[in-house]
């Protein structure tokens, strides 16, 4: 935001200020709890644009442990709904997931591309991708009912640097990274993979995230959109990719009773390109050496890496 020229910025988290991953000089940092409606008041006070993307979530562990709290997630959207409404805000931003997308189109793991339309008939995520899609209806009914500009975009596994690494709420890449990182350091060449390790997703850099959703939010696509890489890989591809950057090979241990997700997601980037001449395309190999590199640099120091 900074470097495109935004003068008054507010950021928000219900996290202490000495946990948060990046705090910006010239940015007004606000400690709060955006579940509380008079929370979402205070935050959105005098803002124009309002990006959402807080959420009670983490990784497959998490979602598949911890279904109420994931739901709860709900009063934030609800409550950032109303008060951007009787605040006048111009534009208000939704970060959905790709855990809105029918379970039934997710069943292989020789993937077909998810279209935005395959969210219905809904057989979402259970718990956080219910969540997800009826904030979505949310958003549109607010700006159907109440005139409120809402853009929506389904993020497919964000990932990157300055983000957690460990704890129970990291993804995917963020966990393989650790694990490396910890056989690397330890001497001990092993890892616990969750699952057989075959099942398919793909991954965005945050970088291609943040140019998308500033994109979205100032575009005029008012229907909820793909925000994701369509590069497939793995999870045993995402361990190949981190034992060359690592420069390690670890025995690979396989969780068949650990919570793995669907056997197969990739993103449909059609729309967006259709729409915005655009789609996410930074290489996986290249953010993952970026991401292997903070953390290494975050675990070396002795960094906790949680939320």
């Amino acid at each position: 935001m900074k470097e495109l020229g935004y003068e008054r910025i507010r950021s928000v988290d219900v996290k202490p200020l000495d946990q948060w991953y990046q705090v910006h000089d010239g940015v007004e940092n606000v400690v709060a709890d955006l579940s509380l409606l008079q929370k979402c008041h205070e935050a959105v006070d005098g803002m124009q644009h309002v990006y959402t993307l807080a959420a009670d979530m983490g990784g497959m562990g998490f979602i598949e442990n911890n279904k109420a709290l994931c739901m709860l997630t709900v009063l934030i959207n609800t409550h950032m709904c109303m008060a951007a409404r009787d605040a006048g805000v111009e534009r208000l931003f939704y970060s959905s997931s790709a855990c809105v997308y029918n379970a039934d189109k997710q069943k292989s793991e020789d993937v077909v591309p998810l279209r935005e339309e395959d969210a219905y008939p809904a057989m979402p995520e259970d718990g956080y991708g219910w969540e997800k899609l009826f904030s979505e209806r949310m958003c549109r009914h607010f700006r159907e009912d109440f005139g409120l500009q809402t853009r929506v975009a389904r993020y497919h596994n964000v990932y990157g640097p300055h983000g957690t690494f460990q704890g129970g709420r990291e993804k995917a890449p963020a966990a393989v990274c650790r694990k490396i990182i910890e056989a690397k350091m330890s001497g001990n060449h092993e890892m616990e993979i969750w699952g057989d390790g075959k099942q398919t997703r793909s991954f965005m850099y945050i970088d291609d995230c943040l140019k998308g959703t500033v994109m979205f939010l100032e575009g005029d696509v008012i229907e909820p959109l793909n925000l994701g890489s369509d590069e497939v890989v793995t999870i045993n591809g995402l361990v190949d990719i981190v034992e060359e950057i690592a420069g390690i090979k670890v025995k690979r241990n396989y969780n068949l009773s650990a919570p793995k997700g669907v056997n197969g997601r990739n993103s449909d980037n059609t729309r967006i390109t259709e729409l915005f001449g655009w789609a996410p395309s930074i290489r996986l190999r290249d953010g993952m050496e970026k991401t292997y590199r903070w953390i290494y640099d975050e675990m070396a120091r002795g960094a906790s890496g949680k939320v």
